[in-house]
């Protein structure tokens, strides 16, 4: 291939003209928006080594190699370099705490390994082959995250990445939109599984959880072949590690066992019981790959949350906890009733629209209202179209700005306040009046 050999020499990739690194190879993406073919020659002027285009008006010189589809062509790169490296892949994906898992298992692998993973959620059809693309041959295992809108999505970046394991996390209603109902959401998912059974090693897989379970009987999986299975049963001796909670005000502290019975503790800087699985998913996974319990232990209890997931926010007034990345029906119901359950007297909501739910958008909405409605909050603040169409007695504004405004005239303090989004919300610009 004549340009993985200009990428074993250039081995830097640029897809944004405005930020070009020296010697790099820029590949001209298209977007509904934009077609950065235009700015190929702007790249190159930048001190970019070779442009990818798809557009032959703009390939005037030899600087420029034209290829059919930029984008099948960083893909097909990316999957070559991943087959001449050959490093041990953890391919990840999930409804819920697909990003904070990944960190996790990251976290405890680099006590042992070199360790790549996805860097945010660059987990598209783009950002799968970039990071891939920064895989090196001193590299032990690579951790990549897979998001998905639509069916065929994971199929499509397993086929690029070529997983050797893979973990769901779990499965709920989000993306609804694109994938027409929750069962597409499990076809979707389960693609993952499939690619696994067909061309992997094993899955990471919760064996208390019964729709992971069932998902991966339907693809071909014969419980416990091809699989490591973890379980919040902490009795389950059949599981290679089991778990429960032990404390959760505001931090979750575990108790970690495994088949020989033989136990140990774990205290995290997250907020929420709902990531009590996320944790015993990189406990299961480090133990798989031969870490000792310290190495477990340290990996865990030294990962700080960021970018606003479960994240404990200290200001001169209030304790704000933090989760406005994202959010769906499942997400936004664990950490409502994880929160109810706070050991604090005075505690308030700020929830913003979940989106993306299609036609089962003003249900699910009413359906948070009602679960706030069942559960003692000081403050309730609703923002988004949605939830201000919902029925319901709180204090609803339809943007966040106005909801700004609000609160600066109206302040809360000594509170737990729980900020709660979709996020395309932007909640978290509420932390600078908090």
């Amino acid at each position: 291939m004549e340009l993985y050999s200009l990428f074993t020499k250039h081995p830097l990739i640029c897809t944004d003209s405005r930020v070009c690194l020296s010697g790099s190879l820029f590949f001209a993406l298209k977007g509904d928006n934009f077609n950065a073919n235009a700015f190929a020659l702007s790249a190159l002027d930048k001190g970019c080594a070779y442009a990818i285009v798809d557009d032959a008006k703009y390939a005037i010189d030899d600087r420029f190699i034209l290829v059919d589809n930029v984008l099948k062509c960083l893909q097909d790169l990316a999957a070559h370099h991943r087959n001449q490296l050959g490093t041990t892949i953890i391919g990840i994906t999930g409804t819920n705490g697909k990003t904070t898992t990944k960190e996790l298992i990251a976290s405890v692998l680099k006590e042992k390994y070199n360790v790549l993973y996805t860097l945010g959620n660059l987990n598209n059809h783009i950002g799968v082959p970039l990071t891939l693309l920064k895989l090196k041959p001193e590299h032990d295992i690579a951790v990549i995250e897979m998001g998905a809108n639509h069916p065929g999505d994971i199929a499509e970046l397993a086929s690029i990445a070529q997983p050797n394991f893979g973990i769901i996390t779990n499965v709920g209603k989000a993306h609804l939109e694109g994938f027409g109902s929750f069962d597409g959401v499990k076809q979707t998912k389960s693609e993952l599984y499939q690619y696994i059974l067909e061309k992997g090693k094993l899955i990471f897989i919760n064996k208390a959880n019964n729709e992971l379970l069932e998902m991966a009987q339907k693809i071909g999986f014969n419980y416990p072949e091809k699989m490591c299975s973890y379980s919040l049963e902490f009795n389950d001796t059949e599981a290679m590690m089991a778990a429960r909670v032990t404390y959760c005000s505001p931090f979750l502290e575990m108790e970690c066992q495994n088949k020989n019975e033989e136990s140990f503790e774990i205290k995290t800087k997250l907020i929420g019981s709902y990531n009590a699985e996320n944790v015993l998913a990189a406990v299961t996974i480090g133990k798989y790959f031969e870490l000792d319990e310290m190495q477990i232990i340290n990996g865990l209890e030294n990962y700080l949350p960021q970018n606003n997931r479960s994240q404990l926010t200290l200001t001169d007034t209030n304790h704000l906890v933090v989760d406005a990345y994202n959010a769906n029906p499942t997400s936004m119901s664990a950490a409502i009733l994880n929160f109810a359950h706070l050991n604090s007297e005075r505690k308030s909501l700020i929830i913003g629209d979940m989106l993306e739910l299609g036609e089962q958008s003003a249900i699910e909405h009413q359906a948070i209202v009602n679960l706030v409605n069942d559960n003692q909050f000081e403050t309730v603040i609703l923002v988004g179209e949605m939830f201000s169409k919902t029925k319901n007695n709180y204090l609803n504004f339809t943007n966040v700005i106005d909801a700004i405004i609000h609160l600066k005239q109206h302040k809360i303090e000594n509170n737990y306040i729980l900020i709660k989004g979709s996020r395309g919300i932007k909640l978290e610009k509420t932390i600078e009046v908090l």
